[in-house]
């Protein structure tokens, strides 16, 4: 089996952000944003990621790129795009109140949670799972696995792999709950479903420890851990 790090990341803050609308659309960071992005980066300095994979909307390749930026360790890691990681299209509700979209949904007999990107999030999943086992593979027989309780807090043991995902809150939201619901993810002690599945903020971070077995279709995760999740400690007094 493998064991390595799944760190997801929100995009720094846009206008669209500040004026709370709705962006599916592609839009660039506010000075407030670049602000938190350096933030981030400053936080996560000392991480040492072995991939990097990143939505292909600017808000959140100029995140990435700052928390790479600042990192001692991973200068020469890749950053991979992927649309899979955008985030989720409004239709008509782009750039209108983020209440419109309730009501859209409510006048379709649906809940806004289930306009989500989900089955991009599984594809996305299966394809990092086939990076991972690909570029770091599974330790020979016999050989120590770590495992998510002898960990720090920050879950920063000697593992596999340590990837870096950038993506956008909706999306993160969707994320966290096919982890937890669909893939048996445990929590930390204490957690509250209500923070668990609530909204990411601007830069907030989440770590998971996945750990995979191969299967017949490919890597499959075996079991997977909640470390934290929309953490913003870094963000000091800035936390909208």
């Amino acid at each position: 089996r493998c064991t390595c790090f799944l760190f997801r990341l929100c995009s720094g803050e846009t206008q669209f952000n500040r004026d709370k609308l709705l962006q599916g659309v592609d839009t660039v960071l506010s000075a407030r944003g670049l602000q938190q992005a350096e933030a981030a980066g400053r936080h996560l300095r000392g991480v040492r990621f072995t991939n990097a994979f990143v939505s292909n909307l600017q808000r959140a390749r100029q995140t990435a790129e700052i928390i790479l930026r600042n990192n001692v360790h991973s200068a020469d890691v890749e950053l991979v795009s992927d649309a899979l990681l955008r985030e989720r299209g409004f239709g008509i509700a782009e750039g209108l109140p983020k209440e419109a979209l309730k009501n859209m949904a409510n006048a379709a007999g649906q809940s806004c949670r289930d306009f989500t990107p989900g089955k991009r999030f599984r594809k996305f999943l299966k394809s990092l799972f086939q990076r991972m086992a690909t570029d770091h593979g599974f330790p020979e027989a016999g050989a120590d696995v770590a495992h998510p309780a002898a960990q720090d807090e920050d879950g920063l043991g000697q593992l596999h792999a340590h990837a870096l995902v950038v993506s956008h809150g909706a999306y993160i939201r969707v994320a966290v709950r096919h982890l937890v619901e669909e893939l048996q993810c445990s929590l930390p002690p204490g957690s509250r479903v209500g923070q668990v599945f609530g909204a990411c903020p601007n830069t907030g971070m989440c770590r998971f420890v996945v750990t995979l077995s191969r299967g017949e279709t490919g890597p499959q995760p075996h079991a997977v851990h909640c470390l934290f999740v929309n953490r913003k400690e870094h963000l000091g007094g800035d936390e909208d």
